[in-house]
């Protein structure tokens, strides 16, 4: 049984932050679209910002449905589920706004998350206002082992110029599979 919250509390927002991978499920308006889930989660590239607020740094990959679903609607959940010994599952259902890197808000949201704040693979931040706040219990979800960072995507992006970057956020990341607006272009200039 789930147990719904007033907002994101100092044990829920614990409890996240510890957390190695967190889901994020998104869907356009058509009832034909792509319901899309994502898995995200390099050490450092969440925030709980508030009660009410989550952020997410977004990197760039070989889809951007999520942000097309954001721009479309704005509909979102969050999901963890627990690494530790004791089980829990926490929900975040809320509206999700993408914060490009040429939005004058980037400078002040990109000081959050200090330890990939120069990932060259980064795109967006995910601002998550949050209208539903849950955990339940998980008892059916299996233990997760926490083995380390892959590093793949900052050896990537991180060896190649801006002109690779923005060519490939272009070709892969300006619409999404159902034809939607995901990201902008053209591409802002990467942070440093």
């Amino acid at each position: 049984m789930a147990h719904v919250h007033e907002g994101i509390g100092e044990r829920l927002r614990a409890f996240v932050e510890e957390q190695s991978v967190f889901f994020v499920g998104t869907a356009p308006l058509a009832p034909d679209g792509h319901v899309n889930i994502s898995p995200k989660g390099a050490r450092g590239s969440l925030a709980v910002l508030d009660e009410r607020t989550v952020a997410y740094l977004d990197f760039t990959g070989s889809g951007a449905e999520s942000l097309a679903h954001l721009r479309e609607n704005g509909r979102i959940t969050l999901m963890w589920c627990s690494f530790g010994a004791t089980p829990n599952v926490v929900r975040v259902h809320g509206r999700g706004e993408p914060v490009f890197r040429d939005d004058p808000r980037w400078d002040g949201l990109i000081g959050h998350f200090p330890q990939v704040s120069g990932h060259p693979g980064a795109r967006a931040v995910v601002l998550v206002h949050a209208q539903r706040v849950s955990d339940s219990c998980g008892y059916a979800v299996p233990f997760l082992e926490y083995r380390g960072e892959r590093d793949l995507l900052v050896r990537y992006f991180g060896r190649r110029d801006e002109a690779f970057h923005a060519d490939y956020v272009e070709r892969k990341n300006a619409v999404s599979i159902d034809g939607l607006p995901a990201v902008p272009l053209p591409l802002p200039p990467r942070t440093s």
